[in-house]
Formats: C-alpha cells, structure tokens, sequence
C-alpha cells in the first residue's frame, strides 16, 4: 500500500476534480440505497390485499420502532398522495423508484467525469516525472542499467499502473460510501439480519486477500521480463547491420524467444492468480446470499420479527453491498499488482543526482580568461584513467589531446561537460569550480561535437536548433556553410526542413558529422569541445571540414581530441596522454624534434 500512497502524491493538482468526484459518489450512492428503500411501499401495495387502508399519520415512539416508523411513514406519505388508491399509489411508487434511480446514475456518469482528468492527469505527470527524471541522472547511471528496462518502465510499468492500481482511484470514495449508506438502511430495516451479515464478510474479505497475497511478486517478474524484451529489441535494432554481416540472427533470435518464454510462463501465473479472484469473490458473495436468505427467512416465517416487503428490499440492499464489497476485494488485488510497477517507476524517481546543481549555484554567462584542470584524477570503477592531471587553457587558444585509445582523452571531455564529477582535483573557469556553477549555465558556455554524430528524426533545421532555438532560417544556412553541409543541404528535396530519418540513417556517414559540426557553429559557444569531430569523414570531407572547423576555432578556445593528428597540427599547444598521465607537451613541430610518444604516434599515421 506504500507504493499506492505514493501515487497518490501526483493527484494533489487535482484536488478540484477530486471534490467533484467525491460529491458525485455521496449523491450516487445515497440515492442509490433510496432506490432499494423505496420498493418496500409498492411491494406493500402489490402484496396487502386490503385496499382501503386508514390515512393516519405514525408516532415516533423511539430507535427500536425506528424501521416501522420509517416505513409506515413512507406509506402515510404514497397513500395521502394517491388518496387512498392503490393503482394511483403503484404509479407513484414506480415514478419515485425510476427518478431515484436516474439521479444516481447521473451522478454516477458525473463522478466518472470527473476522475477522468483525476485518473489522466495522474497518469499524465507520473510519466513526465520519469521521463525528466530520466533525462536528468547522470551518465554513469545508464552504464549500469538496460536501455529496454528503463523503456519499459517509462511505457509498459506506467501503462500497468494506469489499468490496475489508479482505477482504485475510482473507489475511494464510491464504493465505502456505497457500502455505508446501505448498512445505515440494512439497520433501519433489521439490526438482527445486519448483524448476522457482518459475521460473515470478514471471512470473506480473508479468503480473497489470501488469494492476491503473491501477486506483487509475480506481476514484477513479468515487468521485469518486459524490460529484457525491449533490450533485446534495442540492441537487435541498433546492431542490425552487425547481426545481418556476421550471420548471427539465429542467436539473437534464439536470445528474445527464450526471453519471450519466460514473460509467457510468468503471465500465464499472474493471469490465472487474477483470475482466481473473481470467481471465488463471486462464490463467496452467493454463499453469504443464501445464508442470508435461510436466516431471513426464519425471521419472517417463524420470528414474525420482520415482513415480506422490508425482507425482500433487504436483500436487494444485501446484493447492493455486496457489489461494491466486490470492487473493494478487486481494488485491492489490483494494488497488489501494481504495486511492483509503482516501485520500479518510484525507483527512477528517487534515484539521487549526484551532479544536482548546489542549493546556491553560479549563473556563468561568459568565458573571461582560462580553463584549468587543477590535479585532477578519475576514475569510471575502480581504475583510474585520469591521474594528477593538471592543464591550463587560456582564453583563445586551441589544446589538442592526443595518445592511444584508453589514455584518458575523451574522459576529459566527460568531466569539462560535467557528464562525471571529478574524483579529486578540481576543473576552474575563470578561477570558478564548475561545481559551483550551475549546470545548464556551464553547458551554455560550451560546443560539443562527439565522434559519433548523434542526430534526431527530425528536419535538418530542428537539428540545428537543439543548441539555439530563437535562430533564424538565415543563421541556420550560415552554420551550414560553415561546416561545409549547405552543399548537400541546399540539393536536397525539401533543403533545411527535410527529415533525415531515425538517427540521421538518410544521409552518408561525413553529412551526419557535417550537421553535427554546424549545429555546435549555430549555437557558437565561447568554448568548443571537439571529441574525434573528423573521424567519420572521407578525405574529402575532412579536409573541408578541418578547413571549417579552424574557421570555427579562430577567437574560440577549443578542446581538440584528435585520433587522426593531421587533423590538429596547428594546435597552440598538443598534450600526449599515456595511461592517464601527461607525457609530452608543446607544438607539433617541437614534439617532432623531441622524438618522443607523439613521434611514434604520427610515423604510425604515416604523417610524415
């Protein structure tokens, strides 16, 4: 149930919809027990053969007259309309009966209204919390989890919850209200009957909270199992063209039946437990029925403690709370079931943040004089990749990292961006910890471009646009012909409002990197991160684009991760990494000389 209070939280905004909801189901249930009340007077009139009764007007002679008070009072009252005709009493008694009932299911319709928004709303902001949520964690959170389970949680788990436990939403107040204005006319009619009830629903309610007792369990294996198929389909769709190439669909498809088995195992027994419950609560209901109607009928028969009329209303009040008894027992199944789903959303949700901005974080809104890494080591699990590292970068100048794969250089470009915190050390811009500084306004400061060009299914101008959303049609193409892509752009059929399709898949490998590179033109940060931007480009391309890309860098200070060291001769400074340490620093014609790492590094390149 922790789980479901905590659901709960997300229907606060909606509190007027709730009142509405909540007045509809008093009014809905009150006429709702009426309605059952009122058939006792034409029962009288379909049964007493007597058809001239005495007009006179009952006595109230205290609480244990109470239900021959009510119901002669209501008879006085059919009887002084109709005037004493039986005929003209039946119509009015029908009328009344038909008009309670309407009432109640207007407010019924108008009590489902108004949970409509509460449910959705619900529904609606539980989904948007997970999803920012999601955005917001780290880096380092994704690395330990399953794209597919943290799809699944989003979209399957949310989906569960809407179909299981917020529909109990709807029986908060509906179905206990139900239930007490039934039992305050159950014990109007006959206290001993009521009584004798009461024995036996508790039994009831046991057994079919026995029934539901492991289903919290079984419904988290098949969410759980739900997960693992959507990874498998993730990474089938992403690798498509590695599985195709290396002939391996039969194991990757030997991989998802096995998982697909599992999920149809572990919903075969939630399902059947589900089904279990309905049926037996049904039983169970009948069962208590029929006791009902031997020990009545004993009070009527025998007892004369009760009359024909009053004991048949009283089992149509009996039948009535055993419906919303019903949905209760069902209600509460289905938290059971959603509860596994809640937890797993709940657990995104209250995943700590460790790159959470500080309480009084820095607004930076420009780059004055120089980025220094101060003594800095890190470390992705237990080994260090980066250790004392120390850099300074002043304001305008271009550093270009270079070594072998593993020395630590795109780390750098993780810890400047903050996608890590650093483990000791720290990074300064402008004399400021970037800790201290509020994230976006970090970010503001910077241009990334990542060896792999990532893009979206969307036009090429809302590509663009990420990094600038106020930027004009003119700025775009500037970007574009800054980074070389106008050329293949504008010969394009819709030019900048062409769609490039799922992960920029339309377009070659070096036109996706080109747009990458002209989106971070377009934003035209002070500080440029550039993490192997040409390495997916043909010669051609590269050349062009080296060509743009020191357009770009002129007046800018620039971080260059270069694999390809053509690429960064020109650098003010190169700094050679091994193993997380500096090895080598200087310009690329005094490394050369030196003969050192770097050395090495370009005569394997055939640089030279």
């Amino acid at each position: 149930m922790k789980q479901f209070f905590n659901i709960l939280k997300y229907a606060k905004p909606y509190k007027k919809y709730a009142l509405g909801h909540i007045l509809s189901n008093i009014l809905y249930a009150l006429f709702g027990a009426l309605s059952f009340v009122a058939l006792i007077p034409m029962l009288d009139i379909l049964f007493e053969k007597n058809q001239a009764k005495p007009i006179v007007k009952p006595i109230y002679e205290g609480i244990s007259s109470l239900k021959d008070f009510y119901k002669d009072y209501l008879s006085y009252q059919v009887n002084l309309f109709a005037e004493n005709d039986p005929q003209k009493a039946l119509l009015l008694v029908v009328s009344l009966i038909i008009g309670l009932f309407l009432l109640k299911n207007i407010f019924g319709y108008l009590a489902n209204y108004f949970m409509v928004f509460l449910r959705n709303g619900v529904v609606r902001d539980l989904r948007n919390a997970v999803y920012k949520k999601t955005v917001e964690l780290p880096l380092s959170y994704f690395s330990e989890q399953k794209k597919g389970d943290i799809m699944s949680r989003v979209t399957n788990d949310v989906a569960t919850l809407q179909y299981s436990m917020l529909p109990v939403l709807e029986l908060i107040a509906r179905e206990p209200l139900t239930i007490i204005f039934t039992i305050i006319m159950m014990v109007i009619i006959s206290v001993k009957l009521t009584l004798f009830v009461f024995v036996f629903i508790p039994i009831s309610g046991i057994i079919i909270s026995r029934i539901g007792k492991s289903l919290k369990g079984k419904s988290d294996r098949v969410q759980k199992e739900s997960g693992i198929i959507l990874s498998i389909l993730e990474e089938t769709l992403t690798g498509l063209r590695i599985i195709k190439g290396f002939n391996a669909e039969e194991k990757f498809d030997i991989k998802f039946q096995e998982s697909s088995m599992r999920s149809y195992h572990f919903s075969n027994k939630l399902f059947n437990r589900q089904n279990l419950a309905s049926p037996a609560s049904e039983f169970l209901g009948i069962l208590v029925i029929s006791i009902l109607l031997w020990y009545g009928g004993q009070l009527v028969l025998v007892d004369n403690s009760l009359d024909g009329s009053s004991f048949i209303a009283y089992m149509g009040l009996a039948y009535n709370i055993m419906v919303p008894a019903k949905a209760i027992s069902r209600g509460l199944y289905n938290i059971k079931q959603g509860d596994a789903a809640a937890e797993r959303i709940q657990e995104i949700i209250d995943t700590p943040n460790p790159l959470k901005d500080k309480e009084n974080a820095l607004v930076k809104t420009g780059f004055d004089s120089e980025i220094v890494f101060d003594n800095i080591s890190f470390k992705y699990e237990n080994e260090y990749v980066l250790k004392n590292f120390s850099l300074t970068i002043p304001k305008g100048k271009t550093v270009a990292l270079v070594g072998q794969s593993g020395s630590g250089k795109s780390t750098i470009a993780n810890l400047i961006t903050r996608f890590y915190d650093v483990n000791e050390g720290r990074i300064l811009i402008d004399g400021i910890d970037i800790r201290d500084l509020t994230t976006k306004s970090l970010r503001n400061q910077l241009g990334i471009v990542t060896q792999d060009a990532i893009l979206f299914n969307e036009s090429i101008k809302n590509n663009l646009k990420i990094g600038k959303e106020e930027a004009t049609d003119e700025q775009i193409i500037d970007a574009l012909k800054v980074a070389n892509a106008w050329e293949f752009v504008k010969d394009l059929p819709k030019g900048i409002e062409t769609n490039i399709g799922d992960s920029g898949n339309k377009l070659s490998g070096g036109q996706k990197q080109r747009l990458s590179i002209a989106r971070a033109v377009l934003k035209s940060p002070p500080i440029m991160v550039l993490d192997e931007a040409t390495s997916a480009l043909d010669t051609e391309s590269e050349r062009l684009v080296q060509v743009a890309l020191e357009n770009m860098m002129k007046n800018r200070t620039s971080i260059v991760i270069a694999h390809r060291l053509s690429t960064i001769q020109n650098a003010d400074e190169i700094v050679v990494l091994n193993k997380g340490e500096i090895v080598e620093k200087g310009k690329h014609s005094q490394l050369i000389v030196e003969n050192g790492v770097y050395k090495k590094l370009v005569d394997m390149q055939s640089f030279e």
